[in-house]
């Protein structure tokens, strides 16, 4: 792990009634993005969860990036999409799918352990 990125102290918070995810450092708004989120038949699971994998480029639908987390009863992540028009309304089975270049720029920064709410 990179003491440097943890001793900036991030967080996540998503707001699925918004579709934004906030990055925090030290309890401050440091960066926000647009994202899709879980439509009704399949939403995005609200609660305190952790970035627990990090995968460059995995393939098919997942664009540049995936963030995946610890949610236990299924696999869920942070992700890129392939269909940047699903960005701001609710569309993925449940993950949370951001525009590439801002799911990239969000990886660089956050590490495995890093806390996600989602509310």
């Amino acid at each position: 792990m990179n003491n440097m990125r943890q001793a900036k102290n991030y967080s996540i918070t998503i707001n699925l009634a918004e579709r934004r995810l906030a990055l925090y450092q030290d309890s401050q708004v440091f960066k926000s993005y647009p994202v899709a989120a879980g439509a009704p038949d399949s939403p995005t699971p609200p609660g305190n969860w952790t970035i627990a994998e990090k995968i460059v480029n995995p393939g098919g639908p997942y664009g540049s990036r995936w963030m995946g987390l610890s949610i236990p009863w299924g696999s869920y992540g942070i992700h890129g999409t392939n269909m940047p028009d699903s960005i701001g309304t609710y569309a993925s089975h449940g993950c949370v799918r951001m525009f590439n270049e801002n799911v990239i720029d969000l990886y660089n920064l956050v590490y495995i352990g890093t806390p996600v709410q989602i509310v």
